[in-house]
């Protein structure tokens, strides 16, 4: 489930701040911008006609490069 994914993504790049793995403002600044880039590209995706479940697809591929990028 997407929402269960994402919200593992959360917890980690927490812990990485909190515990000073990652830099934080560059781990937010890049957070920010992954986000504007994927609705961009999600709402392209939704006019260019593809299905619902194609964008959901899109994003579970982006939160799993974020999984094993922050692991």
């Amino acid at each position: 489930m997407l929402a269960v994914e994402c919200s593992n993504v959360i917890g980690i790049r927490l812990q990485s701040i909190a515990a000073g793995t990652v830099n934080a403002a560059e781990e937010t600044s890049l957070m920010v911008s992954e986000k504007v880039d994927a609705a961009f590209e999600a709402g392209s995706m939704l006019l260019g006609g593809k299905k619902t479940a194609d964008v959901i697809d899109f994003y579970r591929k982006h939160v799993a490069a974020n999984v094993a990028r922050l692991s």
